[in-house]
C-alpha cells in the first residue's frame, strides 16, 4: 500500500534508483548506508536526477520532484531504516561473502512480515539466504541497469522461498511500475543474464575473429535487432517475422541450427584473451574513460525517451 516504509540497502547507483522508483510509487523511503556521507552525496544526486527528469517530461508517477525527493530519507542506522519496512531491496556490491553478510544484518533487525529482495546479478537466492532463520521471505529481484529507465525485474526465488512471499513481490513490482518475470526455479546467471551472456559472448567471438570492429558491432545492435526487442521479445519476433513459430521452425530451424553448430567453444571473458585488448582499446576510443559519466547520461536520456514513448504507446493500445 502506498505511503509504507519500504529500506534501500547501499547508496551506490543501483539503490539511488531503487529509491526514486519507489518515491514514484508515493512510499516512503529510507535509504541506508555504513557512513553518513555516503547517504548525503546520494541524497543530492537523487535531487538533481528528479528535478532534471521532472524538466525533461521524463519523470515517473503522478507527483512533483519536490514531493517525490521529499519522501526519502537517510540513514545510517540500519536498525532504525528497517523498523516497520514494509520490503527491503539490498544494493550491495556483488560480493557472496559481503551479502551473506549484509543478509544476516538485515534477517536479524528486520521485521517478521519484511519481505526482502536483492539485486544480485548472478549469485542465487539459496547461495545468498541459506543460513538466515527467516530465509523464506527472502528472494532474488534482480533489476536492469539503469532499473529507473529499464523496468525488467527478475524474481528469483530459492527452493524455500515461501510462495506468497514471492506473489507478493511481484505485486509490489507491478504497482510501482516495474515489469516482473518469475523463474521457477534457480539458474546460473537467471534469465536476462543467461540471454545477454549468449549475445555478449558472439559478440566478443566476432571481434576476435576479425570479422567486425567494435562499433559495427553495436551498430549491428542498435539499428538492426535492438528496435524489435525494444517492443517484442525473440520469440514472439520469430513468430510474426513467419507465418507463425510452425513455419519459422520449418523455414529458418536448420539454418539457425547450423548456424548455432558453428559457434564452436565459448569465448574465455579474460584480459589474455585473444580479442580482448582489441575490444577495450576500440571502446575506449569510442566511449573515453574519463567521460564515462557524460556518456551514461546520453545513455539515460534516450532510454527515458523510449520509455515515455513505449509508455504513450501502451495508452493508445489501451
Amino acid at each position: 500500500m502506498k505511503g509504507e516504509k519500504i529500506c534501500i540497502v547501499g547508496s551506490g547507483l543501483i539503490g539511488r534508483s531503487w529509491a526514486m522508483i519507489f518515491a514514484s510509487a508515493d512510499y516512503n523511503v529510507v535509504l541506508y548506508d555504513i557512513s553518513e556521507s555516503q547517504t548525503k552525496s546520494a541524497l543530492e544526486d537523487i535531487g538533481k536526477q528528479l528535478h532534471n527528469l521532472e524538466k525533461r517530461g521524463y519523470l515517473k508517477g503522478k507527483t512533483s520532484a519536490d514531493h517525490q525527493f521529499s519522501l526519502i530519507a537517510t540513514s545510517a542506522d540500519l536498525a532504525s531504516a528497517l523498523k516497520g519496512a514494509k520490503y527491503c531491496q539490498e544494493c550491495v556490491p556483488e560480493d557472496l561473502e559481503l551479502k551473506k553478510k549484509v543478509h544476516s544484518q538485515i534477517d536479524e533487525l528486520a521485521d517478521e512480515t519484511t519481505i526482502v529482495g536483492s539485486s544480485s546479478s548472478f549469485l542465487a537466492c539459496s547461495l545468498i539466504s541459506e543460513h538466515l532463520k527467516h530465509r523464506n521471505r527472502v528472494t532474488i529481484a534482480h533489476p536492469v541497469n539503469p532499473p529507473y529507465y529499464i523496468p525488467l525485474v527478475e524474481l528469483s526465488p530459492a527452493p524455500w522461498t515461501d510462495r506468497n512471499v514471492v506473489e507478493k513481490a511481484r505485486a509490489m513490482m507491478t504497482e510501482i511500475g516495474q515489469a516482473p518475470v518469475t523463474l521457477n526455479k534457480e539458474m546460473i546467471g537467471f534469465a536476462a543474464n543467461r540471454i545477454q551472456s549468449a549475445l555478449q559472448n558472439e559478440c566478443f567471438r566476432l571481434v576476435a575473429d576479425g570479422v567486425m570492429n567494435v562499433a559495427d558491432v553495436d551498430t549491428l545492435m542498435h539499428s538492426g535487432l535492438g528496435p524489435r526487442y525494444a517492443f517484442l521479445g525473440p520469440l514472439c519476433v520469430s513468430h510474426l517475422n513467419g507465418d507463425g513459430m510452425k513455419s519459422y521452425i520449418e523455414r529458418y530451424g536448420p539454418g539457425i541450427t547450423r548456424t548455432t553448430n558453428s559457434f564452436g567453444p565459448n569465448p574465455v571473458w579474460s584480459l589474455e584473451s585473444p580479442g580482448a585488448a582489441k575490444m577495450i582499446k576500440e571502446l575506449d576510443e569510442m566511449f573515453p574513460l574519463r567521460q564515462l559519466q557524460d556518456h551514461r547520461m546520453w545513455r539515460d536520456s534516450r532510454l527515458a525517451a523510449l520509455a515515455k514513448l513505449k509508455s504513450d504507446m501502451k495508452e493508445l493500445d489501451e
